[in-house]
C-alpha cells in the first residue's frame, strides 16, 4: 500500500468550509438538510488526517485558531447585527435565540474538530472547544449585549411587581446566559445582573413603603409586606438563581420593615398596643413572622409588648388602690390584710387573668419566643413588686391560696378548678422579689388551716411541690416539716387514747386531743400563763403523764390561743328549760372564762381576770366575742359601752335562744400580722446574708467588696433581692466577729479568717 499524500492547509480548510457554510445557513433557518452520517463522518476524517499527519503537515495549530475565527466571524456578520436593533422583550428574545444558535454551533464544531480536544489541547493546556466557543460569546456578544439585556430583565420584573404578566420562562434562559458566560463563577451575573437588581429592588420597595405607611394601617401594612416578600420568593424559585434569595429579600425586609417598624409600631389606633388591646392575634401572629427576619426586629416589639403588659398591670394597681381609697373615704372599716377581702381576693384574680392573657399572646402569637417570656417577665415584676392598696403582692398572694385551700373556702370553685387556680397563682411567685416574705405569710396561713383541720390535703401537698420545685427545698422544709408533724399528731393521739384505757385513773371528764408541734418547723405564738379551771388541768396532765411515758428530756410548752374546745352551754337551771348548745370556741381562753361562771352567776371582770390570770387586753377581747355579737353568751351589766374595762360586771344569758344547735364563737380579728411577718422575715434576711458571705468567702479566700456583693446577690436570688447596702453593714459585722478581715495592703479587700 503506497503513501497517503498530505492534505494541504488550505485545500482541507476549503473543504472544512463548506461544511461550516452549510451549518450557518441551518443556524439561520434556511431551507438546508441537516448533516449525515456521511458528511459527519467525511469532515471529521479531515481534520482527523490534518491533525496527524508528519510535521511539517500537521497542522493541529492552525486548525485551532481557525476553530475560534469560525465563531468569530460568525458572531461579526450575523449575531452581533441581529441584536443591534432590538429593545427590551425583542432583545431578550434575539439574544436567547441566538445563544441556543450558538451552543449549537458550538456542539456540532466540537464534534468535528474532535480530534483536537482529545489530543492537542490536552498536551497544551489549551482552552476546550467548548470553552473557545464560549469565550468567543462572552467577549463578543454578551459583552456588547449585556447592559441593554440587564435594563431590559429589570424593566420586567418592574412590570411583573406592578400585576403584569411576562414571560418568566424567557427570563430564566436570558438569565442563564449571565450565569454560563461566567465559567464556572458567579461573577458575571452577580456583578452584571444581581448588584443592579437589588439596587433596583431597594428603590421600588422604598416608594412603595413610603405611600403605604401613609395609607394604610399596620395590619393593612403587614399584608402588603408579607405578599410582596412572598412574591419575591417566588420570584426567585421562577427565573432567579437562588443565591440571589437571601439579598433580594434582605433588601425588602430593609426598606418595607426596618426602615418603618416603630413607626408601624406606634401607629395610632393600629400599633403593637391597639392590636393587644383588640385581641388581634392573627396580626400579632404576622407582626411576629415579619420582624423575626431582620436582625434585632424583635426587640422593639418585645419591648412594646413589654410596656403594654406593665401599663395593663399598673392599671389593675391604680385601680385596687382607688378601691381601698373609696372605702375608707366612705368611713367603712378599712380591710384587713389576711381576712380575704373581696377587693384584694379580686386583685389577685385579675392578675391571674392578665397572666393567662398575654401568655397566650405569647405561646400562640410569638412562637414561645424566650425574648417575649423574658418581656413578659419583666412587665409582670414592674407592678407585681408594688404596694397593692398597703399591702404586697406576697401577701396578697398567701391570703388568696389560703382562701382557696381552706375548706369550704370562700372561692366556690369545684375541686379541678381550685387545683388549676393555685397552679396559676405559684406560677406567679416567679415575678416576685420576695419569695421569702410570700413563705412566711404562706406559712403562717398554712399553720391556721393545719391546727383548724381546715385543709384538702391533697391541694396542700400540690401547692408544696409546685413551690418547692419553683424555688428549691429549702424554700419548703419547714412547711413540709409542719404537715408532717400533724400527721404525726393523728398517730400520737391513736396511741394516746390507747394509753389513757389502759390506765387505772383514766376518768377524766373533758376529752382532749393534743398535736404536739415541733418548735422549728412552726412560727413563734405568743404564750401566757394562763390558770386553766381544773378540769382542762386534769385533762392536760393526763397527756403530760403519757407524753412523759413516751419520750425523755423534750417540754411540752402550751399554746393555748390555738386551741379550740367545744363547751355544752345550757343557758337555764330549769327543769321545764330544754334548750341545749353546743359551743364552738376558737380560743381555749373562751372556755377557760365561760367555765368560771359554773361557781357564779354574776363577775366582774377584774374577778375573772384575777382567777384565770389573763391579760386585760386579751381577756376583753374574748369577752367582747362572748358578749358583742349577735350570739350573747354573756351580758354586760349597767350601761357601759365601748370595750369591757376591769370595773364591768358580766352574767350568763339565761334567755339565749337560737336557732342552730352549734354555735360558733370566734375572736375578734386583731391588727394583722403583717408588721411581725417582716420584722421575722427582715430577721432572716440578715443571717441569710451573713451565710452567703461566709460561704462565698470560705471558697474563695480572698474577695473585693464589689465581687462579694455580686455572689451574694446571686446566691440569694432565688429568695429575695439582697439589699447592697444589708450586704455592706454586714460584712463590717463579720470584721467584727472575727469572720472577716480587711486585707492590709488593699483595704478593698477582704480575707477570710478560718
Amino acid at each position: 500500500m503506497g503513501d497517503r499524500r498530505p492534505i494541504e492547509l488550505e485545500a482541507g480548510w476549503g473543504k472544512m468550509q463548506m461544511g461550516v457554510a452549510k451549518l450557518k445557513r441551518i443556524l439561520e433557518g434556511e431551507d438546508e438538510p441537516q448533516f449525515d452520517a456521511d458528511l459527519y463522518m467525511q469532515l471529521y476524517t479531515i481534520i482527523y488526517n490534518m491533525c496527524t499527519q508528519k510535521p511539517p503537515h500537521d497542522y493541529s495549530e492552525q486548525l485551532y485558531n481557525r476553530y475560534r475565527d469560525v465563531f468569530c466571524v460568525y458572531i461579526n456578520e450575523s449575531v452581533i447585527p441581529a441584536l443591534k436593533d432590538h429593545r427590551e422583550d425583542r432583545l431578550l428574545g434575539e439574544l436567547h435565540r441566538r445563544w441556543n444558535n450558538h451552543q449549537v454551533m458550538t456542539r456540532w464544531l466540537s464534534r468535528f474538530f474532535n480530534y483536537l480536544d482529545r489530543y492537542y489541547i490536552s498536551r497544551h493546556s489549551l482552552d476546550s472547544l467548548s470553552n473557545v466557543g464560549l469565550i468567543c460569546f462572552r467577549d463578543q456578544v454578551y459583552s456588547d449585549v449585556k447592559r441593554r439585556a440587564r435594563d431590559a430583565l429589570l424593566t420586567l420584573i418592574d412590570k411583573e411587581r406592578e400585576g403584569e404578566k411576562i414571560d418568566n420562562m424567557l427570563v430564566k434562559n436570558v438569565l442563564d446566559i449571565y450565569i454560563r458566560v461566567g465559567m464556572e463563577t458567579m461573577d458575571k451575573y452577580e456583578n452584571d445582573f444581581e448588584k443592579d437588581l437589588l439596587v433596583a429592588t431597594a428603590a421600588y420597595y422604598k416608594r412603595k413603603a413610603a405611600v403605604w405607611v401613609a395609607e394604610d394601617s399596620c395590619p393593612d401594612y403587614m399584608l402588603k409586606a408579607e405578599a410582596c416578600l412572598r412574591q419575591e420568593e417566588e420570584r426567585v424559585g421562577n427565573y432567579l438563581h437562588i443565591s440571589t434569595k437571601p439579598k433580594l429579600l434582605e433588601q425588602v425586609e430593609n426598606e418595607v420593615l426596618r426602615v418603618y417598624q416603630q413607626q408601624l409600631l406606634e401607629k395610632e389606633n393600629s400599633g403593637v398596643s391597639a392590636l393587644l388591646r383588640d385581641d388581634k392575634k392573627e396580626d400579632l401572629g404576622r407582626m411576629y413572622r415579619l420582624f423575626s427576619r431582620i436582625s434585632g426586629g424583635l426587640d422593639p416589639v418585645a419591648a412594646a409588648f413589654r410596656k403594654h403588659v406593665e401599663a395593663d398591670g399598673m392599671t389593675l394597681v391604680r385601680d385596687a388602690d382607688a378601691a381601698a381609697a373609696a372605702k375608707k373615704d366612705a368611713g367603712k372599716k378599712k380591710p384587713m390584710a389576711g381576712t380575704g377581702d373581696d377587693a384584694e381576693q379580686s386583685f389577685v384574680r385579675q392578675v391571674v387573668a392578665l397572666h393567662d392573657k398575654y401568655r397566650l399572646y405569647v405561646e400562640d402569637c410569638f412562637s414561645n419566643a424566650s425574648l417575649f417570656h423574658k418581656a413578659l417577665k419583666e412587665a409582670f415584676e414592674a407592678f407585681c413588686n408594688k404596694q397593692i392598696a398597703g399591702a404586697t403582692m406576697a401577701q396578697l398572694m398567701a391570703d388568696y391560696c389560703n382562701t382557696l385551700l381552706k375548706k369550704g373556702g370562700a372561692e366556690k370553685l369545684g375541686d379541678e378548678a381550685i387545683g388549676v387556680m393555685l397552679d396559676k397563682v405559684i406560677k406567679l411567685l416567679a415575678y416576685l422579689n420576695d419569695k421569702d416574705l410570700f413563705a412566711e405569710f404562706y406559712r403562717k396561713r398554712l399553720s391556721r388551716r393545719l391546727l383548724q383541720d381546715k385543709i384538702v390535703e391533697h391541694h396542700e401537698m400540690q401547692v408544696l411541690a409546685q413551690l418547692k420545685a419553683q424555688c428549691g427545698a429549702q424554700f419548703t422544709g419547714k412547711m413540709e416539716g409542719m404537715v408532717n408533724d400533724l400527721q404525726l399528731a393523728r398517730d400520737n393521739q391513736q396511741a394516746f387514747e390507747e394509753w389513757c384505757q389502759g390506765q387505772a385513773n383514766s376518768g377524766s371528764v373533758v376529752d382532749i386531743t393534743v398535736s404536739v408541734l415541733t418548735t422549728g418547723y412552726w412560727p413563734s405564738y405568743k404564750t401566757l400563763d394562763l390558770t386553766l379551771p381544773q378540769e382542762m388541768i386534769d385533762a392536760l396532765s393526763q397527756f403530760k403523764g403519757y407524753y412523759d411515758d413516751k419520750t425523755k428530756n423534750r417540754k411540752l410548752q402550751w399554746i393555748y390561743s390555738l386551741g379550740h374546745v367545744t363547751i355544752k352551754f345550757t343557758p337555764s337551771d330549769s327543769a321545764d328549760d330544754n334548750r341545749t348548745y353546743d359551743l364552738m370556741c376558737s380560743s381555749t381562753f373562751h372556755a377557760a372564762v365561760l367555765l368560771q361562771f359554773n361557781e357564779a352567776a354574776t363577775l366582774k371582770v377584774s374577778d375573772i381576770q384575777e382567777r384565770l390570770t389573763l391579760p386585760v387586753e386579751d381577756l376583753s377581747r374574748v369577752l367582747h366575742s362572748l358578749s358583742g355579737t349577735k350570739n350573747k353568751i354573756l351580758l354586760r351589766l349597767g350601761d357601759a359601752k365601748g370595750p369591757p374595762t376591769i370595773n364591768d360586771t358580766y352574767k350568763i344569758n339565761t334567755d339565749f335562744k337560737s336557732t342552730m344547735r352549734r354555735i360558733k364563737i370566734q375572736l375578734p380579728v386583731i391588727t394583722d400580722d403583717k408588721k411581725k411577718v417582716v420584722e421575722d422575715v427582715s430577721k432572716e434576711r440578715t443571717h441569710a446574708v451573713d451565710a452567703a458571705i461566709v460561704r462565698t468567702m470560705k471558697s474563695r479566700k480572698r474577695l473585693g467588696l464589689t465581687q462579694i456583693i455580686s455572689e451574694v446577690v446571686q446566691q440569694l436570688s432565688k429568695m429575695f433581692q439582697a439589699d447592697v447596702r444589708m450586704i455592706k453593714k454586714q460584712v463590717e459585722s463579720l470584721i467584727d466577729r472575727e469572720y472577716l478581715k480587711r486585707d492590709e495592703d488593699n483595704p478593698n479587700m477582704f480575707l477570710y479568717l478560718a
